[in-house]
């Protein structure tokens, strides 16, 4: 098969076929059940423990500068070795949850991040925050690839961007959390208290996780309208789905390459804003917590609105690739007037803004941590979103350098806002470059 032929429909698989596959989900969807949307909650709660777990160095950052000597090189390091870290769990962790299924590949990641963020009240030096943060960023990098495949196995089709949305709201929601019990944590307790603290929830959400979680064929509460609902888009036979072809594929490289540009962005966010808003608006830590938490309110709202949005129009009958990209489009817009934000006075004005282009990344992300699902086999999405979520780690990785120097040289925030500002038209005019269509692959051989 060569690059021309890859990823097109079969003759059968075209319009027709997703008429069809529509009418014959809507015959069952009156008798479906919904313990699908449970399992979407144990997704939400996952994700909401992960963003916690990386948010708390972004918080203490002004802290751990004053107690430990850190400069804003340092700083960028740490993040660096995350990032690294995060970039190669996510193509080793991405294939193991392929290989050893949903269920026990998100137990041993939870598992392991959750010691990770631990140990981080083990270390006093750089180079121990170094190899915590490279442990933290290796068992992250479970959490979307596992919740994914889950997405994939649990949802049909229409359904999977809303819930992506859903899930992918536990970014925002974690970052809404930690600013509200970090700064107490850590102003009585220490900052050590506050690693050990949030890193030991991970063990509580393991208990719900092994108590309700089976593949949907096997579960005692899901009964056979539901089953029939969550099957009921056509699935073309897969023989094989080696990963090394994965990479002969446009559209592996169209939703890797739209990471790549995308994801560092948010990365930004999270670790460097609570220093933007110390370093250019004076807040100490206690005040904090209500910009960043209006910050990624705001933020959550835009994640579920971009998964309803795209998933609303495939209800009316739009095409996959009509309601996707629409919906990057849309979101790509808003995040424009961000590149004002680092010269803004007024707070509030500057917390309006980021905060819009945070929901603006949120509702692309749903959209985006979709497509793997959108256009390959379930038993290849794990590793798609493995690949994908590598590059967009490497992105991250670089983006730490550039704001890092960027604020040793100039103290100013100006590139990094203008790089946020541009990122999303450009992943956009990437994607349809690559994947003009969002054509499903209907064969991996």
């Amino acid at each position: 098969m060569d690059g021309d032929d890859r990823g097109k429909l079969a003759p059968t698989a075209g319009a027709g076929a997703e008429v069809a596959a529509s009418q014959a989900a809507a015959s069952v969807s009156s008798r479906a059940g919904y313990f699908r949307w449970i399992i979407c909650a144990l997704l939400l709660a996952g994700t909401t423990k992960n963003y916690m777990d990386r948010q708390v160095l972004g918080l203490l950052k002004p802290m751990l500068q004053h107690d430990l000597g850190w400069n804003e090189i340092d700083y960028s390091n740490l993040v660096f070795a995350f990032q690294a870290a995060y970039a190669l769990g996510m193509v080793f962790v991405g294939r193991l949850v392929d290989r050893l299924g949903t269920r026990l590949g998100y137990t041993l990641t939870m598992t392991f991040w959750s010691l990770a963020a631990m140990g981080h009240a083990l270390v006093n030096s750089l180079f121990g925050f170094g190899i915590a943060r490279f442990a933290l960023g290796f068992g992250e990098a479970g959490v979307f690839p596992a919740s994914l495949k889950t997405t994939a196995e649990w949802f049909p089709k229409k359904e999977r961007a809303f819930a992506t949305g859903i899930f992918n709201s536990g970014t925002s929601i974690g970052a809404i959390v930690t600013p509200l019990i970090v700064p107490p944590i850590a102003l009585y307790w220490g900052w050590r208290w506050t690693f050990v603290i949030t890193g030991a929830l991970g063990f509580l959400w393991l208990v719900f996780w092994l108590l309700l979680y089976r593949r949907p064929e096997e579960h005692p509460r899901v009964n056979a309208g539901e089953l029939a609902y969550i099957r009921s888009d056509p699935s073309p036979p897969v023989t094989r789905f080696p990963w090394k072809r994965l990479l002969g594929y446009r559209q592996t490289w169209a939703f890797a390459a739209t990471k790549f540009i995308t994801d560092p962005i948010w990365w930004f966010y999270l670790f460097w804003v609570p220093d933007f808003l110390h370093r250019v608006h004076g807040l100490t830590l206690a005040q904090m917590s209500l910009p960043i938490v209006a910050i990624y309110v705001i933020s959550d709202v835009g994640s579920m609105f971009g998964g309803w949005l795209s998933s609303a129009m495939l209800h009316r009958g739009r095409s996959v690739n009509t309601a996707r990209k629409t919906t990057f489009l849309l979101c790509a817009l808003c995040v424009l007037p961000i590149v004002f934000a680092y010269r803004m006075e007024s707070l509030w004005g500057a917390v309006a803004v980021i905060g819009l282009a945070a929901a603006a990344h949120q509702g692309f992300s749903a959209n985006l941590l979709t497509l793997p699902s959108d256009m390959f086999p379930s038993e290849a999405v794990g590793s798609v979103v493995g690949i994908g979520g590598m590059a967009g780690a490497i992105g991250g990785m670089l983006i730490a350098k550039v704001v890092g120097y960027a604020l040793q040289w100039t103290g100013s925030y100006m590139v990094p806002f203008l790089m946020a500002g541009v990122a999303y038209l450009l992943g956009l005019a990437v994607m349809q470059l690559l994947a003009p269509r969002l054509e499903p692959v209907t064969s991996l051989d």
